[in-house]
């Protein structure tokens, strides 16, 4: 069991990672998301000094259909959260599921050494992984 001491985030990522402009409707992004089948896309950033953001199925129910605002007329960055939480590729997934449970959140944006988003991993992946390959005692 020592080798799945070693198991990366990377190894376990969702690959499929969508984003979108700040400046998109809720509408687009909404329409982004059906297409694809994902539950968050990522907002790219403005310029290299920026951070990215996420828009999610959450954010939407919470902050447009609750509030009966327009998807239309609601601009992605109105209600993206944003900084998010990135992690490397190459970070051990136990110190990863530390990482996100003390900061209460589910995902994290996973990015390669050029701080380009190249995944999405979630607490629910690292479970998943856990049980099903015997990561018990990683």
């Amino acid at each position: 069991m020592s080798d799945l001491k070693a198991v990366k985030v990377g190894d376990v990522m969702e690959r499929q990672i969508k984003t979108i402009s700040g400046l998109a409707s809720v509408q687009q992004a909404i329409d982004v998301m059906k297409e694809y089948r994902v539950r968050s896309l990522v907002v790219e950033r403005r310029d290299e000094d920026d951070e990215y953001g996420v828009i999610g199925v959450s954010d939407i129910a919470r902050e447009v259909i609750a509030k009966n605002r327009s998807a239309e007329r609601v601009s992605v960055y109105e209600i993206m959260s944003k900084p998010v939480m990135t992690i490397p590729e190459d970070m051990r997934i136990r110190y990863a599921v530390r990482l996100l449970v003390r900061f209460q959140i589910s995902r994290a944006i996973v990015v390669d050494q050029n701080r380009t988003p190249i995944g999405v991993a979630t607490l629910r992946d690292f479970v998943y992984i856990y049980a099903s390959d015997g990561l018990q005692h990683a």
